[in-house]
């Protein structure tokens, strides 16, 4: 039985996250905790002709999908300062936000035309492209970047995208680990090698996995693909940590649940952990048809018809026409 739950990254993590998400910590004011746009708040309204402050409270309005607000901000920015093209890439985000791509690609050609030596506006350019499929173009932005800033490891990372979305996975692993090089800090980067080298089987992508959880010891993400490189490739004992390291960080992280029980029905052949773990993805959501057909399975192995009988039924019924489940059924029905 081969029902492995598949890989699921998010690989470019939006193709605008990298300059719209903010990392402001809550601030204390005396002795109260206040929001970052409460903050703004009451500074703009000490200094209601700062375009800088707008444009700031504009990033965070993106960031909580406030975008009305954000597109009221940034437009009072530029009316106060419309040489700055910063602002007209935090506009360029908005209509990216909103899906307006026309509209995205103009303020980051405004911003362009603004200042023609401003790398990140051929950088959000490259990006846009990269999300177009675009990849000549992506890759002719990503140059004039670097030729005003050629230690920009955000543009061989944005290459490298463009050369594994386009098959040349040669190309995109020596951009990627140029990027990695200028920016040891660079966590994307390092899980695209990851995954590159996972797609390879190659056992160099545990080293740059755990380079990832270095950088992000609670990422998720990372310990998922590491787990399940290890299931893959003949390590299930270090995929079980990995999965057990998800569940320390979410006890409701239903595919953690999921794969220990496959691990334990398929390759420790222990159905009694395997009923435990694939119960613990049902209790996760109850609506998990994969899991109750695998639970099914295994009961049917233990030679619990009963129980099977039922679980497979609850597949079926969340999952119209799965036909793994009918089988199940199917098979049941025989031993009448």
């Amino acid at each position: 039985m081969k029902n492995k739950i598949s890989i699921t990254i998010i690989t470019i993590l939006g193709v605008f996250i990298f300059s719209c998400t903010s990392k402001t910590e809550n601030k204390k004011t005396e002795g109260k905790t206040s929001d970052p746009i409460t903050i703004l708040n009451e500074e703009i309204k000490k200094d209601d002709n700062n375009a800088a402050l707008y444009n700031k409270r504009a990033k965070l309005y993106i960031v909580s999908n406030q975008i009305n607000n954000a597109l009221s901000d940034i437009n009072k920015a530029i009316q106060i300062d419309s040489k700055n093209a910063d602002y007209y890439l935090t506009l360029s985000d908005i209509y990216f936000a909103t899906v307006q791509i026309e509209k995205c690609k103009e303020a980051i050609e405004k911003a362009i035309n603004t200042d023609s030596k401003k790398a990140d506006a051929y950088l959000k350019l490259a990006e846009l492209n990269l999300y177009l499929k675009k990849y000549d173009e992506t890759h002719k932005n990503t140059d004039k970047a670097l030729t005003i800033d050629n230690n920009s490891a955000q543009a061989f990372f944005i290459k490298g995208f463009a050369y594994k979305e386009a098959g040349d996975s040669t190309k995109a692993v020596s951009s990627f680990m140029k990027a990695t090089t200028l920016n040891p800090e660079h966590y994307e980067a390092f899980m695209q090698l990851g995954l590159m080298f996972s797609n390879r089987k190659n056992k160099t992508a545990v080293d740059y996995f755990n380079s990832a959880l270095n950088l992000k010891p609670k990422s998720i993400e990372a310990y998922y693909a590491l787990a399940m490189f290890q299931q893959e490739n003949g390590k299930p004992d270090e995929a079980i940590k990995a999965y057990k390291s998800i569940l320390s960080i979410n006890p409701s992280y239903k595919e953690a649940y999921f794969n220990l029980g496959f691990i334990q029905l398929e390759i420790k052949k222990n159905n009694i952990e395997a009923l435990k773990y694939f119960g613990d993805a049902i209790k996760a959501d109850k609506d998990y048809a994969e899991a109750y057909y695998n639970r099914a399975y295994t009961y049917e192995l233990m030679k619990d018809y009963e129980n099977a009988r039922s679980d497979y039924k609850m597949a079926r019924d969340l999952k119209p026409n799965y036909q793994k489940a009918i089988d199940g059924l199917n098979r049941l029905d025989k031993l009448k």
